[in-house]
């Protein structure tokens, strides 16, 4: 059974429900593949769905619990028209319009435009008591949860310099940051690891793993075991902030859409429009930088715009 649409929209976190918004107002009718609940890279709502409050989105003073919000957006997009399948893209062919998509529940999309909206998934531990406390304690995101632990000690993993980078912000925050790292040196540029250094907030534990995480319902101290000695060891914390690098959506785009030696999608210029004209991208499957609901949703409102002025030029 093939079904086609003016516009198909992959993935449904704040970029890809914002760009639904943004094109069911236009008249556009998008259907947007959203994903499916058993998916841990594009499940519905994206990463917002795995978090607790989220309190720097604007418009909230009270703030608001991730879910919810990605809820609202999802009903505020059908109000004006959009429609959902919840489902997988499991092969997306852009070689030719109209562009095809194939779905996990076996329904196949034809399309005039794509808004490629799948986010990036962050590397974990791997550990099973991280899924029970991601969001009691567990993040990714010290932008998003470093309020929350104020006054507070807490723990870094990793040693880049997006590790050291959050180390640096919490630091404003917490009372000490202490730098988880499997290696006796930082694999960050000299000048920021010179910076996080410097910093008398942090602790650096070198040569170590988190072996696993205590705390029910939220964290309470993280397991630690030396890879050199094998020593282990107990390091109490009020947060863990796991920044051992994100992964781009992007596997069903290969050997179609221009992508950085990361993985993440090219868009040109200061547009959503990438190298294959009616295919648009936007939030975190092509921003490396931000990583923000705001940013991603902003992007998504630029990649609606986008579509629909070219839909409008006559393509």
């Amino acid at each position: 059974m093939t079904d086609h649409r003016q516009v198909v929209i992959i993935g449904s976190g704040p970029a890809g429900l914002t760009a639904a918004i943004y094109t069911a107002r236009a008249n556009l009718a998008p259907l947007v593949i959203e994903g499916e609940p058993s998916s841990d890279s594009d499940q519905p709502g994206g990463q917002l769905m795995l978090t607790t409050e989220v309190e720097n989105f604007p418009g909230f003073p009270d703030g608001i619990m991730g879910p919810e919000l990605m809820l609202n957006c999802k009903m505020q997009a059908q109000r004006f028209g959009a429609e959902f399948l919840t489902a997988k893209a499991t092969k997306v062919d852009v070689s030719s319009r109209p562009f095809t998509i194939e779905t996990s529940v076996g329904q196949s999309v034809t399309a005039d435009a794509v808004i490629v909206a799948t986010g990036a998934r962050s590397l974990m531990l791997g550990l099973e008591a991280e899924k029970r406390l991601l969001g009691y304690g567990v993040s990714t995101c010290a932008t998003c949860d470093g309020f929350f632990h104020r006054g507070f000690d807490v723990a870094v993993v990793g040693g880049g310099d997006s590790a050291l980078e959050e180390a640096m912000f919490l630091s404003k925050f917490a009372t000490t940051v202490n730098v988880i790292h499997r290696r006796s040196e930082l694999r960050a540029s000299k000048i920021m690891a010179d910076r996080a250094k410097a910093n008398p907030k942090l602790n650096f534990i070198w040569n170590s793993v988190v072996t696993d995480l205590v705390g029910d319902p939220t964290l309470e101290a993280a397991q630690l075991k030396n890879v050199e000695t094998g020593d282990e060891s107990t390091l109490p914390v009020h947060g863990l902030f796991v920044a051992i690098g994100h992964i781009p959506n992007t596997n069903v785009f290969t050997g179609f859409l221009d992508h950085d030696e990361a993985g993440y999608l090219k868009t040109i210029g200061h547009s959503t429009f990438t190298n294959v004209e009616g295919v648009f991208a936007c939030g975190d499957v092509q921003d490396h930088v931000y990583r923000q609901a705001i940013t991603a949703a902003g992007s998504g409102c630029m990649a609606a715009i986008d579509c629909e002025r070219w839909l409008e030029s006559g393509n």
